[in-house]
């Protein structure tokens, strides 16, 4: 088992984010979260990466509960994420900015940096080769020169992929990562996320595109105002009458 939450539930000033959500993601897999805006998808991100401690409940990875945890002990676990809203260091290059990433597996203090030592050169020279291998398995190979917000918006969103994976995770959070993505985009980011996938990385992802999610997701768990209504293989959750009412949409009769 890699993630699991046990009836969680956050609440801000009197209004419940989240209700008793539970549910296991198993290691290896991708995992798809599905929802209307507003259901509480992303507050689930928080939790399990402690932006917020939960009001109630449980979350564990790999069978140790990491509820309050500091965010930089949950990535220091080997948990990683993006954003629904893209977050780089938009002045720095595209490699600059996933050797950012790879910073927290660097052992170098502060006098070998400064003093430059043979270790720190060779720590350095390591995390930039394997900065460059990123950008190359997210498809941004010859652009590692290139300052980040002179990127296109599809680039941008995998440069922010190959950010998370510096950090050498074993379970990625991928909040919305088709947003703003055209077809083309789209296709090449699900072959993205496969290729992840094998590399022994378990997937989480919240996303929006129906024709995506169905096509790549092992399982889903379905969120509707802050609560888990139903879960489990694709196939299954699309034909669910509740999910279907609350977020597919019903079709018209002919």
């Amino acid at each position: 088992m890699s993630l699991k939450l046990e009836n969680v539930s956050k609440i801000f000033g009197g209004l419940a984010a989240l209700t008793e959500v539970s549910f296991e993601v198993e290691k290896g897999e991708i995992f798809g979260l599905i929802g209307p805006n507003g259901a509480g998808k992303t507050t689930l991100f928080n939790v399990i990466t402690s932006i917020f401690p939960p009001t109630s409940g449980t979350v564990s990875f790999e069978g140790k509960a990491i509820s309050g945890m500091k965010p930089h002990q949950i990535s220091e676990l080997g948990i990683t994420r993006t954003f629904q809203n893209i977050k780089l260091f938009d002045h720095i290059s595209a490699l600059e900015n996933v050797m950012v990433g790879a910073h927290g597996r660097t052992k170098a203090g502060v006098l070998s940096s400064v003093l430059r030592t043979r270790s720190q050169k060779e720590e350095e020279r390591r995390t930039r080769a394997r900065a460059e291998e990123l950008l190359d398995i997210v498809g941004l190979d010859g652009y590692g020169d290139t300052i980040a917000e002179n990127l296109a918006y599809g680039q941008q969103r995998r440069l922010e992929i190959a950010r998370a994976l510096a950090t050498e995770p074993k379970l990625i959070l991928l909040d919305e990562p088709a947003a703003g993505m055209n077809e083309s985009e789209t296709d090449d980011l699900f072959h993205l996320i496969k290729r992840i996938q094998l590399m022994d990385v378990t997937v989480v992802l919240i996303e929006h595109d129906m024709k995506l999610v169905m096509n790549i997701c092992d399982h889903l768990a379905v969120i509707n105002f802050g609560k888990k209504i139903a879960g489990g293989k694709p196939e299954d959750v699309q034909n669910n009458s509740e999910v279907i009412e609350a977020y597919l949409g019903k079709e018209e009769d002919e």
